[in-house]
């Protein structure tokens, strides 16, 4: 399954920002309506962007940003001081113009990451059409995932033209929204100037970790800091959600402590990168920068429905590239069709509420395709021949 499309079809930034703009648009009017109940209490369908935008007015207000402020919003607010210093533009803004401009820039990040990618141009179009559906469901939830997506793919797209600073700069900022982006570090391994790379790291981990100071004392930042490891390590406990995890423990009745789980996963992880000799084959990259999409969600005890477009994302990317190059698998479609039909279309309103309540939910059904697309990439990882390189990477 390949879709030929016109090699003109998206190729300019404007074209990105306007399909960025109409998903925005429709996804704030289609779904960010009326209100939620959360423990007997009512909030907007927007409570997650009223976390972020609320989060610079806290930090300005020196208030904790990781206590519970129910008056507000609903859950905790769980990103870096840095993170709530970058929400400032949104703060004076009215809801729902600041709302479309946030999933705006979502949606934009990761349609310029795919835009980027180091493939040809019918292969990106085709990745984008995939992963449309999945972008619209996260856009309705205004979270951060596109963006994270888009940083980890932009990423390796900087470190495909040998810019390691720009590589650097991206890992970093997602590092300061999400832990999980710590992952995409491991892309370094492939590339020279590996030297370079760490230096502008340590460089921009320093100012984003202080920048916060702008506005608050080092006593105050230190205190937020302590704050949110403590948050971060409270947040390892249970419930299991659409993971790993879960699949083990709602298939087999196994529920082994998380840590054990994390370090099989690391394990499995890390076994392509043994193969150092193929680290100049740029199949191999753009194969291990799909897994490296799926561990992240895969592997997260706390996943959710709305991360899945950054697992969705790395599913395409393997995919498709593959069918590009002319490597047709059946398991792989198979393995495709079991991703759009259980992973991107199960929780919406085309299947049947009493399938979704008593199967795709308990079963965590959204998950399961990913997690055998992600052994699948392993299998491929390990199996993968020698090719000639496009650039030349440092061992």
């Amino acid at each position: 399954m390949f879709f030929r499309l016109p090699n003109s079809f998206l190729q300019k930034p404007i074209q990105y920002l306007f399909l960025g703009v109409l998903i925005s648009v429709v996804s704030v009017l289609q779904y960010n309506k009326g209100e939620k109940t959360f423990e007997n209490k009512s909030y907007t369908h927007i409570n997650n962007y009223i976390i972020f935008k609320t989060s610079f007015q806290n930090l300005i207000a020196k208030k904790d940003l990781y206590q519970l402020y129910p008056d507000k919003y609903f859950d905790l607010f769980k990103y870096s001081p840095t993170f709530a210093l970058a929400m400032a533009p949104f703060s004076p803004l009215p809801d729902l113009p600041g709302l479309i401009f946030w999933n705006v820039i979502n949606a934009f990040f990761l349609l310029w990451a795919i835009r980027a990618l180091p493939v040809r141009e019918p292969v990106k179009a085709t990745i984008l059409i995939f992963v449309l559906f999945e972008l619209i469901t996260a856009t309705q939830n205004s979270q951060s995932n596109a963006l994270m997506a888009g940083l980890i793919i932009g990423a390796f797209a900087f470190f495909e033209k040998e810019k390691p600073a720009w590589a650097s700069l991206l890992l970093i900022g997602g590092l300061y929204i999400k832990i999980f982006a710590l992952v995409g570090f491991s892309l370094f391994l492939f590339y020279p100037n590996k030297g370079k790379f760490m230096l502008y790291s340590i460089g921009w981990g320093i100012l984003f970790l202080f920048l916060p100071m702008l506005i608050v004392s080092p006593e105050q930042l230190y205190d937020l800091y302590l704050s949110w490891w403590e948050l971060l390590r409270a947040d390892e406990s249970r419930p299991l959600e659409l993971s790993v995890m879960g699949w083990l423990d709602t298939w087999f009745g196994i529920d082994p402590p998380n840590f054990y789980i994390l370090i099989s996963g690391i394990i499995l992880f890390c076994l392509p990168l043994m193969r150092i000799s193929h680290f100049k084959n740029q199949t191999f990259r753009i194969l291990f920068l799909s897994q490296i999409l799926l561990w992240v969600i895969i592997f997260n005890h706390k996943a959710e429905s709305a991360t899945f477009i950054i697992a969705v994302t790395g599913v395409a990317i393997w995919y498709f590239y593959k069918i590009g190059i002319g490597k047709k698998d059946k398991i792989d479609f198979v393995l495709l069709l079991f991703v759009f039909v259980f992973t991107c279309l199960s929780p919406t309103d085309l299947f049947p509420k009493v399938l979704r309540e008593n199967i795709v939910f308990p079963y965590v059904l959204k998950a399961v395709p990913c997690i055998f697309v992600w052994m699948k990439i392993i299998y491929d990882l390990l199996k993968i021949k020698k090719e000639p390189a496009k650039i030349r990477a440092g061992s």
